[in-house]
């Protein structure tokens, strides 16, 4: 509150000596250019991007990052996501083999506000956050990260905005060129229907018509980018599965998830920008962007839990804590073929008028629709050694397990899986209990080896998760800025915003029963495609076959679990927010001394109906779903003052003060108004009498949460000593005032309990288990949370040939970033790192280029998609990165026709570094995954 006072104080002082005469007569004068140690040289490609990137950074207002193509549709980088975690205080996070998401001063994607040419951009993710790696780099001509924010941004964020922009043709030289990539992963297929080479091509144009009074640019991009992925997974260590002996507590894994996966994305894209400006007081701009992109892939390998004797007798080795080699009692394992099909489309449409009535007076109008929709689809097929009781299905899977630094490997395996005499397609485990209301499940004909029918327990074959999103946006801003040539205060921006924001998400699933149910079935010939290799993970080779193709060709029978299954309603919602968004801003300079102050200070306010419906769902005493509409939300309001202060003191020394609060709205999926209780009927779950690895769960969302909260202040020093040499450290301190936060209770679920429902089957029938407990987890969301994070910022850009001429062309350019804080709960803010290091070395002369890169950033807390298509959080162990890339630039040849052409070979992942997550309470991995090297080769062309 104090904050908010002083500085809305220090706006309204401001904005009344507006209009007042000035303080000193004598106009403020340019900030003086500090002398190059040589002469200066024209450059080109990476040199001349730093170049323009630190002139930006160099004139800006705040403190900010950012970076500026090499060339249109050339960032330093082969995407934007990778580009944007190159820059200091910022941290780029690898999903599926590639960098999507982006850290900004410890703070996730969710809680970073996202613009593109100014305007709130929406993403195509499961929450607020943007994946930017959607963003072809052929798109972008300049990024600007506001760690400090302007009052007039339209979407702040607590750790920072992200402007990614567009060319404006009329300010551009005329441009056609073609690129071209072909993409090589270091890691070949293991999966025999999915190739490792890929393939990116654009086509960008710029140019002016009509006496430079009309501008055009559109850019053309399709991509196939393949990922290869080494997957390794445990469910969890149990401490309970050893109850005597030496080894009794100590922990155990529970199961695996373990299979070789490939991916490959594909993306169209069509970009475009009409600019007209018949006069010079008036420009008028429309632009739209379409993304249509297929995520698809398959993954196969096994699902099983691995149990060992209770006695610790099966044990082989362990250490003080837990238990790192032992032989399994045995496991009927689920050999799992699960494809991937997640499609999307993002449309956006924007108009953007200036007009200026006199030269003193700037009006201006953006108007803009955005949508985009979303289907990720993620299969499971199940097949093994024959349906779960039958009299013919085959013996358990014996295997011995040792634990490393990269998970758990397997040897000496009872059962091999390569055979399609052998492998049968339904499933090995008596996972069907949510099945219990199917009727037609119920048969005598067919008895199985417990002497029981075959039956609803025995009749999942599979699983069909599907999760919808669709998400709109459409705005409307008027701002006016009023010029004062002799005044202490420059400009006065004065304006509004309105925006109608709308998300849904509808969680589809649906059980699946294969055509020879209750018996089972080989694999049909059409849909055999051979084995993929998991011996890897000394699992050897499996069969392999087209689950997606077996699926859509209703082979499988469809019961839809939402029916059935309490957490598919009561994670499907809508989310509506009405925004307001008032603003003041007023820009300043002075010269005291010699010293040039300037900067800004204003105010901006947020005034939000925020509306949700869901579904409060549960299991009734028919055995199927109840789900009950439930409608909620919360209006509120705030004003968010902000103070940027910069003192430019002479030869490029400059210092940088600011104070602002800032927010970030509330997540997506935890607005959902819904609830749900779950009851996992697996056998492992249901026989375990720890609450947290019990059958029973519940979650119920909140529609009245308030927006994450922060007072920030930021110190920063620069010098920059060179129109390409720089350096600076930054200091930050965020208070956060009110955070949102996953809270998780013990609660006791005995008034749902349904006998005859609520239980768990085993494989061959003969064993029913009813719960070992009545208690389990529940998951609420709540506010008020407080925290801080404060952190420290180095960056430097040196180029070698300002300081010895004859190493002209070489540089290195990098940043180190220390962040400290978390919650008071003691728990992690999402996204920090401690410790962010950053350095490309470089070396480009004469048409030859050459660069290495490393990023490292220490362990951090993150996200996942979980089951039932939820999410969870996960924790990420630390990573480097190293990429090298080596090219040439024609350009300076004598040979005419080559002189547009750019030829360089990019290797990313040099040092093969794996993505590895942990465990909390152990600190034991709990899942690794191994993407190898990945080559590039690119060739550019510019026809003009």
């Amino acid at each position: 509150m104090k904050l908010q006072k002083s500085l809305a104080c220090s706006t309204a002082i401001i904005a009344l000596m507006s209009h007042g005469p000035a303080l000193a007569q004598t106009a403020p004068q340019a900030a003086p250019q500090p002398a190059a140690a040589t002469a200066d040289i024209v450059v080109t490609g990476m040199r001349a991007s730093l170049e323009r990137a630190q002139a930006v950074k160099q004139k800006s207002a705040g403190v900010i990052e950012a970076l500026s193509s090499e060339d249109i549709g050339k960032l330093p980088q082969s995407s934007v996501a990778d580009s944007l975690g190159r820059l200091a205080g910022l941290a780029g996070e690898r999903r599926a083999g590639r960098v999507s998401g982006i850290s900004v001063r410890g703070f996730r994607e969710d809680f970073v506000g996202t613009t593109m040419n100014g305007r709130e951009l929406i993403g195509i993710g499961d929450n607020r956050g943007v994946e930017y790696d959607l963003y072809p780099s052929e798109i972008i001509d300049t990024a600007v990260v506001y760690k400090t924010p302007n009052a007039d941004l339209t979407a702040m964020g607590v750790g920072g905005t992200v402007d990614m922009r567009t060319i404006h043709p009329l300010e551009h030289k005329r441009t056609l060129v073609v690129n071209g990539t072909f993409e090589q992963n270091g890691q070949k297929s293991k999966n025999p229907d999915f190739k490792d080479q890929g393939y990116r091509v654009a086509l960008s144009f710029s140019d002016k018509f009509a006496n430079d009074t009309i501008g055009v640019a559109l850019t053309a991009a399709t991509t196939s980018s393949p990922t290869q992925d080494q997957y390794f997974s445990v469910w969890g260590y149990d401490k309970g599965a050893i109850t005597s002996g030496a080894n009794a507590g100590k922990y155990a894994p529970a199961g695996i998830d373990i299979s070789s996966r490939s991916r490959v994305l594909k993306r169209d894209t069509l970009a475009g920008v009409i600019e007209f400006k018949p006069a010079e007081n008036f420009t008028a701009m429309v632009d739209a962007l379409y993304i249509n992109f297929a995520d698809q892939g398959i993954s196969r390998g096994f699902i099983e839990a691995l149990p060992i004797a209770p006695d610790g007798s099966t044990v082989i080795s362990s250490n003080a804590t837990a238990i790192t080699s032992a032989r399994t009692t045995g496991f009927n394992s689920v050999l799992r073929t699960d494809p991937l099909d997640k499609r999307g489309k993002l449309k956006s449409f924007g108009g953007n008028l200036k007009y200026d009535p006199a030269s003193d007076l700037h009006l201006s109008l953006d108007v803009a629709h955005s949508e985009s929709t979303k289907r990720d689809t993620r299969a499971e097929s199940y097949s093994g050694l024959g349906r779960a009781g039958l009299t013919t299905q085959g013996p358990n899977n014996i295997r011995t397990y040792n634990y490393g630094d990269n998970g758990l490997t397997f040897s000496n395996n009872s059962q091999t899986y390569d055979n399609y005499n052998t492998v049968r397609l339904a499933g090995p485990q008596s996972w069907g209990g949510s099945l219990s209301p199917i009727a037609a499940l119920n048969q005598t004909a067919v008895i199985g080896a417990g002497g029981q029918p075959i039956g609803f327990a025995q009749a999942q074959d599979g699983f069909l998760n599907t999760a919808i999103f669709d998400e709109n946006l459409d705005s409307l801003r008027f701002a006016v800025q009023k010029d004062y040539e002799d005044s202490f205060i420059k400009h006065v921006n004065l304006g509004v915003r309105y925006s109608d924001h709308k998300k849904s998400k509808v969680n589809q699933g649906y059980f699946l029963t294969a055509s020879t149910y209750p018996l089972d079935g080989a694999i049909p010939s059409s849909a055999r495609r051979g084995v993929a290799d998991v011996n890897w993970a000394g699992l050897g080779n499996v069969v392999a076959y087209d689950a997606l193709g077996l699926i859509n060709s209703n082979f499988y029978t469809r019961y839809d679990a939402a029916s059935l299954e309490p957490d598919r309603m009561g994670d499907t919602y809508t989310i509506r927010e009405k925004v307001w968004q008032p603003f003041i801003k007023a820009d300043f300079e002075k010269e005291f001394g010699g010293v040039r102050m300037f900067g800004n200070v204003g105010l901006q306010g947020v005034i939000t109906s925020q509306r949700a419906s869901g579904f409060n769902s549960v299991i009734g005493s028919n055995q199927l779903d109840i789900a009950t509409p439930i409608n909620d939300g919360a209006n509120y309001a705030r004003v968010l003052p902000s103070l940027n202060l910069n003192f430019d003191l002479g030869s490029g020394h400059t210092l940088r003060f600011a104070a602002s609060k800032v927010i970030s709205r509330p997540r997506i999926d935890y607005l959902n108004p819904g609830s749900s209780v779950k009851f996992r009927n697996n056998v492992a779950n249901v026989t375990n009498t720890d609450p947290g690895l019990g059958p029973w769960v519940s979650t119920s969302g909140n529609a009245q949460l308030r927006p994450y909260e922060a007072n920030q202040f930021d110190a920063s020093y620069e010098y920059y000593f060179a129109r390409d040499g720089f350096i600076s450290i930054s200091a930050f301190y965020k208070d956060l005032v009110n955070w949102n936060v996953a809270t998780t209770t013990v609660r006791d679920f005995t008034q749902f309990y349904i006998p005859g429902y609520h239980q768990a089957v085993s494989s061959n029938g003969s064993t029913i288990y009813t719960p070992a407990t009545f208690k389990g987890l529940n998951t609420t969301y709540t506010g008020g949370l407080k925290g801080e994070v404060k952190g420290i910022e180095i960056q430097a850009s040196l180029p070698f040939g300002r300081f010895i001429h004859a190493l002209d062309g070489f540089g290195i350019v990098g940043g180190a970033a220390f962040t400290d804080g978390g919650l008071k709960d003691g728990t992690d803010v999402p996204g920090l790192s401690k410790r962010v290091f950053q350095l490309t070395g470089f070396f480009e002369k004469g048409g030859f280029s050459a660069r290495a890169s490393i990023n490292n950033r220490s362990k951090w807390l993150s996200e996942d998609r979980g089951g039932s298509n939820t999410i969870s959080p996960v924790n990420r162990a630390g990573q480097t990165l190293v990429d090298a890339q080596i090219g040439f630039d024609f350009k300076q040849t004598n040979i005419a026709y080559l002189k547009g052409l750019r030829v360089s070979v990019q290797a990313q992942n040099l040092t093969d570094q794996k993505d590895t997550y942990t465990d909390t309470a152990s600190g034991l991995v709990t899942r690794v995954e191994t993407f190898g090297r990945n080559f590039l080769l690119n060739l550019t062309y510019s026809f003009f």
